[in-house]
């Protein structure tokens, strides 16, 4: 299944390029870069400081869609583990950029 905005809470997102729109840490808001893992509640994201942990309860983040459309998700609503959120039901993610 190809990734678009509307399904992309049930995608796969490791391999994404993301970039942090929001995170209640200030120090994490604009850190970007490849997602290498994920767990139940962050992302481990490769940037160019290093591995950096987001949790996914506090932060947006833009993902960088295979076709190049940027996608805005809350990190909310990626809150599961990887392999549980493809037969949950998840709302739609806003992709307004």
């Amino acid at each position: 299944m190809i990734i678009t905005p509307e399904n992309i809470a049930r995608h796969e997102l490791i391999g994404l390029h993301a970039e942090v729109a929001y995170a209640s840490d200030p120090g994490l808001a604009g850190v970007s870069g490849l997602i290498v893992d994920e767990t139940r509640n962050t992302f481990l994201i490769e940037a160019a400081r290093g591995v950096i942990r987001v949790p996914k309860s506090h932060a947006s983040l833009v993902f960088t869609l295979p076709d190049g459309r940027r996608v805005k998700v809350s990190g909310s609503i990626l809150i599961s583990q990887p392999e549980n959120r493809i037969s949950k039901r998840i709302q739609r993610a806003r992709w307004k950029i």
